[in-house]
């Protein structure tokens, strides 16, 4: 990704338009902070409540004299507000003697029999699926999305940093936050205007995109789209709610009464309806859970009106606070339709209040719903364009039309703010330096350098290796790009290389012709499903630290030519041709193969394969979702959506000096399932059989690790080439927790870890005619047994890195056969 988040993270580390603020702590008479208290300014209906702590922040753009603090079981107190802004309040409530049993109850679990707030949550799970657009056959309405990062704790120190020399004027439009009374500062917006289309009857939805406006950073679709995903579209009835690949329960889920308290605390009218109003908090600490209040209709029993703040302990890593309001609206005295969603974030590196972070801010207005008002199946269906030029260069005039609220002054100015700051050549160099850690590439001229994480390797063959790569890069939507790389062995005194070279033809097809060459050095059958890509290179090959010896290495020379078509969205079909040689690497490894005539051995050995091979390879991948429109792709939700792949080869002999003809089949499955509130499970299955006579090099070993890092879809206690197989099945099981059992040790708990097993089978057979064609030092042996290995780990080791333990479940008389092992892997998430 060109432009990331990560980008904005270099400014990490007033002017004030509200009328009133206030801000402080509320405690009890013992010094105890009071949670979840009610603080509004008075004669009106602006208000907020106290988090886990006791601390609270409330702003208003009105002049308000009187501030009153409540809460079950406690005297209200009256604070008159001598002034505009009031900080570092410290409240003090005193216990109210005729509500003592209530303050048990409101400040500790409360009961799930005899609550009144349980009986009207029963009535919301009663009636949530007959609310909203979901009571008609067809709906259809405007949307105006506002995306928004701001850098928040902005202090003098902070502005006075040596890096921002030169770029002091940033700091003009700083504000304070209504949500956390931090003060920020707005550097990126993007505004966009959608139509949206729906329909019940054939359970679809289609948004066009009719305009989009930002200011910030040149063909920044990438990280408007990751954006974008990462605050997903979400429905509080759910029981679920996904945020940063995480799944949250709602306040009014069914199993909401196993995780939050409820308290029945206030009825009143809210746009003329009677609601009654329920505060809930969370049960335990570190569960994925919010904290908050929800108005909701006496009669039709939908929400009105609901807030849900993120619990502080909450097991999320880079993420300080969530906060989330919607606000709903009454149509034809019954239906309540969404009206408006404001979800906010506070990203940082570290959860210390006072430490540098950054808003992430999304707030989406409804407007001019229409109902039952049906269309053609085929306008579900057929693709919009979503980078058409008119889309992305709306008037002035277009925007002050369809923005659905205004700008404030902060907002409207930065964009003026961004363009001047691209200007400052401090800020090139620190936009520069970060983009390429985000991407791995360093750009020069339209040439990125790279990746630069990859310049060193090692292995058996060729000891100490230095690989210099790089691409084209005009821009992310680039038609055409070329890339190579160079690399030189130390130990075998060889040099290696790889180009390839990609063209789009049709941008709405997605027609892409492709091709390329590789000599290199490569652990084959690092995995089952074979792969084409002429500069592909598994870590197996360049692994610093290994298990064992690793000298199973071939010398590969790999060229390519293909094609490449979408004819519908996610589904791609892909024709290659290639032909590669091969050979051993090692002196100490062989996949010599007996050379056969008429079915006879001729008595000559070869140890070099030539072969041709035709690949029909089909592609679907539902629910991936991407960014740009040139010849890559940036992939937004990377990890979070099910793959299928199904692949035909045909092996060519005779044909440009073919050894075998041979024909494969193979077919591979992946799959994430959120389960609920247990966390996330992420499945694999892989299929392959090969008809014909071939030798190792063309058969297909069960994909070993023997580094130490964790290799999804790869059998961590076997050796390469342990196993091999010209027909098997696999299955790959691996599910995090999340912390949910870690979050009930006490001590424990505080450490954020997260729990993760793994259970990976093979089952798999090779043809006595396959048997009689090995010539090398490899004894073959497939897993007809089916071999099973299982694996604990612990994740979220200083928020980075992962531990697994792994066990053989099966073959232990195998020569040399691992029985346990540890290995482990980095990874950022959320």
């Amino acid at each position: 990704m060109k432009n990331t988040i990560l980008v904005l993270f270099i400014l990490i580390g007033a002017s004030v338009f509200s009328q009133t603020k206030i801000s402080g702590i509320i405690t009890d008479t013992t010094g105890e902070p009071v949670a979840f208290a009610n603080v509004i300014f008075k004669d009106s209906q602006e208000g907020t409540i106290s988090n886990e702590n006791g601390r609270f922040y409330l702003e208003s753009e009105k002049n308000y004299t009187a501030v009153l603090f409540s809460f079950v079981g406690y005297d209200t107190k009256e604070v008159v507000l001598t002034q505009r802004t009031t900080y570092k309040m410290e409240i003090v409530l005193e216990e109210g003697a005729a509500a003592l049993d209530e303050v048990v109850i409101y400040t500790g679990k409360t009961s799930k029999k005899n609550n009144p707030a349980i009986d009207i949550l029963r009535k919301i799970w009663e009636n949530r699926r007959e609310n909203g657009v979901k009571k008609f056959k067809q709906y259809q309405y405007d949307k105006y999305e506002k995306l928004e990062f701001d850098l928040n704790t902005i202090d003098s120190a902070f502005m006075e940093n040596k890096i921002f020399k030169g770029m002091e004027f940033i700091f003009d439009m700083t504000d304070t936050s209504k949500v956390t009374g931090k003060t920020y500062l707005p550097i990126f917006i993007n505004e966009a205007y959608s139509q949206v289309y729906g329909d019940n009857i054939l359970k679809t939805e289609k948004e066009i995109l009719q305009g989009n406006k930002n200011s910030g950073f040149d063909n920044n679709q990438s990280l408007i789209a990751f954006i974008k995903d990462l605050y997903s579209e979400y429905d509080v009835y759910d029981n679920y709610l996904k945020f940063f690949d995480k799944a949250f329960t709602s306040p009014l889920s069914r199993t909401g009464i196993d995780v939050y308290n409820y308290v029945l605390q206030d009825s009143a009218f809210r746009d003329n309806k009677w609601c009654y109003n329920i505060v809930y908090y969370p049960r335990r600490k570190n569960e994925l859970t919010f904290k908050g209040d929800f108005w909701v209709n006496d009669t039709t029993w939908a929400i009105k009106e609901i807030n849900l703040n993120a619990s502080k302990s909450a097991n999320v890593n880079w993420v300080r606070d969530v906060y989330i309001e919607q606000e709903f609206d009454v149509l034809n005295d019954s239906i309540f339709l969404i009206t408006r969603d404001y979800f906010m974030s506070d990203f940082s590196f570290r959860k210390k209040e006072s430490a540098q972070g950054l808003y992430g801010k999304r707030t989406t207005l409804y407007d001019k719903y229409e109902f039952d008002i049906p269309k053609d199946k085929k306008f579900y269906s057929e693709q919009v364009d979503p980078y058409r030029y008119e889309v992305y260069n709306r008037p002035d005039d277009y925007w002050d039309e369809k923005r659905l609220e205004s700008l404030n002054k902060d907002e409207k100015g930065v964009y003026k703010m961004l363009d001047t700051l691209k200007t400052v050549p401090r800020f090139k160099s620190l936009y520069n330096l970060t983009a390429t850690l985000a991407s791995g590439y360093y750009e020069i001229n339209n040439f990125d350098f790279g990746p630069i994480y990859s310049v060193f390797g090692y292995n058996e063959s060729e000891g100490v290796r230095i690989r210099l790569g790089g691409r084209t890069y005009f821009g992310q939507n680039d038609p055409w790009r070329l890339e190579g790389f160079g690399a030189y062995g130390f130990k075998d005194d060889r040099f290696k290389y790889g180009l390839s070279g990609k063209w789009l033809l049709d941008r709405r097809s997605r027609l892409t012709v492709f091709g390329g060459n590789r000599r290199d050095v490569e652990q084959t059958g690092a995995s089952l499903t074979n792969s084409n890509d002429v500069l592909g290179r598994n870590l197996a090959s360049s692994s610093l630290f290994s298990v064992g010896t690793n000298d199973r290495l071939s010398r590969i020379n790999l060229s390519t030519l293909g094609f490449s078509v979408e004819p519908w969205k996610n589904f791609v079909v892909r024709v290659t041709g290639s032909y590669r040689t091969l050979k051993s690497a090692t002196e100490t490894f062989s996949i010599d193969y007996k050379e056969m005539q008429d079915g006879f051995f001729t008595g000559n050995i070869k140890s070099e394969v030539q072969q041709p091979e035709i690949v029909l390879g089909l592609f679907y991948t539902p629910g991936k979702k991407t960014s740009g429109y040139g010849v890559e792709r940036t992939i937004i939700n990377e990890g979070n959506y099910s793959s299928f792949y199904l692949g035909y080869s045909y092996g060519l002999k005779d044909v440009l000096g073919g050894d075998f003809e041979y024909q494969r089949l193979q077919a591979f499955y992946s799959r994430p399932w959120n389960i609920g509130g247990l966390g996330r499970l992420y499945s694999t299955v892989e299929v392959g059989k090969t008809y014909g006579e071939v030798p190792l090099s063309l058969l297909n070993p069960i994909p070993g690790n023997q580094t130490y890092w964790t290799i999804y879809n790869t059998f961590t206690q076997l050796d390469y080439y342990e196993f091999v197989s010209d027909t098997y099945a696999s299955l790959y099981l691996q599910h995090d927790f999340g912390g949910r059992i870690f979050s009930r040790i006490p001590l424990i708990r505080n450490w954020n870890l997260r729990e993760v097993v793994g259970f990976r089978a093979v089952y798999g057979t090779i043809s006595q005619e396959n048997i009689n064609l090995n010539a090398s030092n490899i004894v073959y042996r497939a897993p007809e047994d089916i071999y099973w290995e299982w694996s604990v780990g612990v994740g979220n080791i200083f928020r980075v890195f992962r531990l697994d333990f792994n066990f053989r479940g099966n073959y232990l008389d195998n020569p040399e056969a691992r029985d346990f092992g540890v290995t482990g892997s980095f990874g950022f998430s959320f």
